[in-house]
């Protein structure tokens, strides 16, 4: 495995741990309007990356089943939606600010739970990071060098301030600061992990490479709908959550096109 498909993977989670690490800097836990801000910018960021950096790709490698190519990508999109509906119902977890789990009951503490959660969100960011650097080692056509690694920066931007998010509700509830960051690096091990999966079935799944982009999609859309719109949406003033979608939805469109 090259150098540059290595530091793909890890710049994500790089994103991850120095966002965790705000639990040593910060005394207090984040604001609401900062959070739902940050939470509307890892938004934005994954909306664009689902649209330019997977979606778009996916139909373009299809392009010669001419007004069919828009098949597979429907096909994929469905699967990861599915994917994720799925995981949702199996995992027990509790978003920022719930009260009530989901998923199946368990004897899991919250904190464990918040985890949890936070690791059901990073599934897809991982698959995604993975499957493009998978079609870059495969030479899959319209996946560059450029394009992979403005998905991987932008995914760690937006896992900075989602890191702080996680450790800092942590160490809220009790946890020590240590504990706290320990926790949030717990949850972003999953995408390196993940990525690292995909890539070593980059052989396999190069005839599916389209259904994985847009599956990959599919989840990313998944977790942007059911838990980060309502959580920037949620009390007085939700339009800081909407304009720091723009922020990120603008930025990474900017770095696909500028880097791809």
């Amino acid at each position: 495995m090259n150098y540059n498909v290595m530091s793909g993977i890890i710049i994500p989670f790089i994103g991850t741990s120095a966002g965790t690490a705000c639990v040593f800097l910060m005394r207090n836990e984040l604001r609401d309007h900062v959070q739902r801000g940050l939470t509307g910018f890892a938004a934005g960021v994954m909306v664009a990356a689902s649209i330019w950096s997977l979606l778009i790709p996916a139909m373009e490698q299809t392009d010669t089943m001419g007004a069919l190519s828009f098949v597979p990508a429907v096909a994929g999109f469905w699967i990861g939606i599915l994917l994720l509906l799925f995981l949702d119902h199996m995992i027990p977890h509790l978003h920022m600010h719930a009260e009530k789990a989901e998923g199946p009951a368990s004897n899991l503490t919250r904190t464990t739970m918040m985890v949890l959660a936070v690791t059901l969100h990073n599934i897809p960011e991982g698959m995604a990071v993975g499957v493009v650097y998978a079609g870059l080692l495969t030479g899959t056509k319209d996946i560059s060098l450029g394009g992979a690694m403005a998905l991987s920066i932008g995914i760690a931007i937006q896992n900075f301030p989602e890191g702080a998010i996680i450790s800092m509700p942590i160490h809220a509830e009790g946890k020590s600061r240590g504990k706290a960051f320990l926790s949030g690096i717990m949850s972003g091990a999953v995408e390196p992990a993940a990525a690292l999966l995909m890539i070593l079935a980059a052989e396999a799944l190069l005839p599916l490479m389209p259904y994985m982009l847009s599956a990959a999609a599919g989840a990313m859309l998944y977790v942007v709908v059911e838990e980060l719109i309502p959580e920037m949406s949620e009390g007085e003033h939700s339009n800081i959550g909407v304009l720091m979608f723009a922020v990120g939805f603008t930025l990474m469109m900017a770095l696909d096109v500028a880097l791809g």
